[in-house]
């Protein structure tokens, strides 16, 4: 199962902007920055999370993942799978699951050289960032965990912006 090392970290408030960070993830940038609207869709599900991630194409993925709830660098294990059809699926999905929550963003993702930098204004939360440090097979979780840090310290993000959980949780919560 493929997997990464995941922070998520709260923009802006006493810590770094958004408009900082994009800046500094722009100067460290291997490829040229994309924008992305992004509707997920949380199922209910006992081992993980599922969710069903609409774009504005109308196609989307579903996917499934593990991770811990914690505010530093975690490792999470994913599998993707292309949709084309996600309003058909929602529902399905709906009937048989339950539905979760939804959270709808706009996403920058600029690549840092493996790292997807994810730049995200969050409907109803505010503005935060994602680093997701992809793993070889063979790699240790310590090694994301550590360019996961340093890259943090890079775009300026200090420790006591981290986040638990899911922006879905993050909106439960609120």
């Amino acid at each position: 199962m493929p997997r990464n090392i995941e922070i998520k970290a709260r923009l802006g408030g006493e810590g770094a902007s958004l408009d900082a960070v994009a800046a500094r993830a722009a100067a460290l940038a291997t490829e040229p920055a994309c924008e992305i609207l992004q509707d997920d869709t949380f199922f209910r599900c006992e081992t993980g999370r599922l969710k069903l991630r609409a774009f504005a194409s109308g196609g989307g993925e579903l996917i499934y993942y593990r991770r811990a709830d914690a505010a530093g660098p975690k490792e999470s294990f994913y599998v993707l799978a292309p949709v084309d059809d996600c309003e058909a699926l929602r529902r399905a999905l709906s009937l048989a699951y339950g539905e979760a929550g939804r959270v709808r963003k706009r996403r920058t993702l600029v690549m840092v050289g493996r790292t997807r930098v994810h730049l995200d204004r969050v409907e109803g939360l505010g503005e935060f960032m994602e680093l997701e440090v992809v793993l070889r097979d063979d790699e240790a979780g310590a090694v994301g965990e550590e360019e996961a840090r340093a890259l943090m310290e890079r775009l300026g993000v200090a420790p006591a912006q981290l986040v638990e959980g899911a922006y879905v949780d993050l909106i439960e919560g609120r």
